[in-house]
């Protein structure tokens, strides 16, 4: 539901402070194929696979468009990596607030900093973190304070996130200059330990309030309905007839991708990881960014995804091990995109965020999808 009430409350001078809140270990299991960072030993495994922070970079680059808008305003942060880095290396002035044991930060810390800033009555908590640091969040203030996310997370399924950390940025824009009228957005997440079990488990957490602006705000991730099973079946047996020996199939997640797998007899793939595919056997599955390049190096490679139900992302969220090194050696022009009837309908459009701005500018335009047995048409890619 939309409230114009809280646009009103702008007007009288209430939201001129910005809350920041960096959550420095999201979205670090993404490219090593972790699908997920919550936990210690999840975190000590991503970092012996060399995974390396994605948090404070996109938070940063977030925090420069804002500063570009020469926007009068507050920004009050947390110490350190959770915060006063990223304002400093945007060149913001902040205020910080609380005490962190740096490099050891929990989500502990980042409820008490979203409760602090409640206290110091901001008008907006922005956020650089997945679903995890979102349920953190809401456990904390729960809807008595607005909430965006810029998306730092490997899994990014709840509807309080920006598209990409530029929009993030125009939306705080937005919202701190003109006002914008709040919703209430569902916060989801998904069991990690399941997931890495291959088994994908979505429960609604809670509600938070969140900018109003759907084209730069993404929807909630929507599953594949039961009727779409036929039409991934003839997707599948077109990508099959495709299919060439000798050539390397990136394989991304998904219920249309794994429909792929199963035409070729292969029941053993990940529905949630990415896997390899030559010569119409599954040579590897749950692999890392790494394992992808040591993999494709000096062969024909075509990389095959699936959009994300109702955000139609094809890459970066949930495939960050096709990461835009992967993607730049294999070309855009081997990129496959399947997706059913019903879901280019809640889809429309087709987004990328890989994390490299000038590699998400050439997928700009129109891409070819597969949308069922020798059918596809030309999809748009905002």
């Amino acid at each position: 539901m939309v409230s114009q009430a809280d646009v009103h409350d702008f007007e009288k001078g209430m939201m001129k402070k910005l809350g920041l809140i960096v959550n420095p270990i999201a979205g670090m299991g993404g490219r090593v194929g972790l699908k997920g960072t919550n936990g210690a030993d999840v975190i000590k495994k991503a970092l012996k696979l060399g995974a390396i922070q994605v948090s404070p970079s996109r938070a940063a680059e977030t925090l420069r468009v804002i500063k570009r808008s020469g926007l009068d305003f507050e920004l009050i942060t947390y110490p350190a990596e959770m915060g006063a880095d990223e304002a400093r290396e945007a060149g913001l002035e902040a205020r910080t607030i609380g005490k962190i044991v740096s490099n050891k930060t929990t989500a502990e810390d980042t409820k008490r900093a979203a409760k602090k800033m409640l206290a110091e009555g901001v008008g907006l908590i922005l956020f650089a973190g997945g679903d995890g640091t979102a349920i953190d969040l809401i456990v904390a203030v729960g809807t008595r304070v607005p909430l965006l996310g810029i998306p730092t997370g490997v899994k990014m399924h709840s509807a309080v996130f920006a598209n990409t950390p530029k929009a993030a940025g125009e939306v705080v824009v937005r919202f701190l200059r003109d006002g914008l009228p709040l919703r209430e957005a569902e916060v989801m997440d998904i069991d990690e330990d399941a997931y890495r079990k291959n088994c994908l488990s979505a429960k609604l957490k809670g509600f938070a309030k969140v900018p109003y602006e759907p084209a730069m705000v993404q929807a909630t991730k929507e599953g594949s309905a039961g009727h779409e099973l036929a039409d991934q079946k003839a997707i599948a047996r077109w990508v099959f007839e495709l299919m060439e020996k000798g050539r390397i199939y990136v394989l991304g997640p998904g219920t249309t991708t794994r429909a792929v797998a199963e035409e070729l007899g292969i029941y053993d793939s990940t529905l949630l990881g990415v896997g390899l595919i030559e010569n119409y056997k599954l040579v590897a599955k749950d692999v890392s960014e790494g394992q992808i390049l040591k993999a494709i190096e000096g062969k024909p490679v075509t990389i095959i995804v699936s959009p994300i139900g109702r955000q139609g992302f094809i890459l970066g969220r949930g495939n960050q091990q096709i990461s835009p090194e992967v993607v730049r050696k294999v070309g855009k022009g081997n990129v496959l995109v399947l997706a059913t009837p019903q879901k280019l309908s809640l889809t429309q459009t087709l987004r990328v965020d890989t994390g490299d701005a000038k590699l998400d500018d050439k997928f700009r335009g129109y891409i070819r999808v597969i949308t069922g047995y020798r059918q596809s048409c030309m999809v748009k890619v905002v």
